[in-house]
């Protein structure tokens, strides 16, 4: 699977002279709790986090922003971004296209993903999504046939 299904897109951002109160009410009010900071050409320069406002000093988004944004593109693989968010301790990652910010995949994400996956008891294929599809397109069975996957942790 890759990341372009699953990620969450369109991302909300902030510009990198965005007000500090500003950055904590856009968390507050999209119910997230960190948010891309972008330069004047759109690419990603940074991230703040909940944890960037309680612990750093500064006026702007530019003053309090962890640098050094590890990204991944939409092709990259979700098992791949697993083992990122994991290793690096880290809760989301941007995901960019030709240097542009195109989704972002939490750790959120990760999750949902283990509440939808669908099997086909007849034939195995599997469908993600909240609820399974209506029909198999292998093997043509009917929706019935298809049962929840969970995944197992680590796999």
């Amino acid at each position: 699977m890759k990341v372009k299904e699953i990620m969450t897109s369109p991302v909300v951002t902030v510009d990198v002279s965005t007000p500090i109160g500003d950055v904590a009410r856009t968390l507050v009010a999209h119910r997230i709790s960190a948010v891309p900071v972008l330069d004047g050409s759109g690419a990603v320069v940074g991230i703040v986090s909940e944890h960037d406002l309680i612990s750093r000093s500064g006026k702007v988004a530019a003053d309090i922003m962890s640098k050094g944004v590890i990204s991944v593109t939409e092709e990259t693989d979700v098992d791949d971004v697993r083992h990122l968010l994991l290793d690096r301790r880290i809760r989301r990652v941007p995901v960019v296209s030709g240097g542009k910010l195109i989704g972002i995949v939490s750790r959120a994400d990760l999750v949902a993903l283990i509440a939808m996956e669908w099997v086909c008891d007849v034939c195995g294929t599997q469908a993600r999504g909240e609820h399974p599809p209506q029909s198999c397109p292998t093997c043509a069975a009917d929706g019935t046939h298809f049962v929840h996957q969970p995944q197992p942790p680590g796999l």
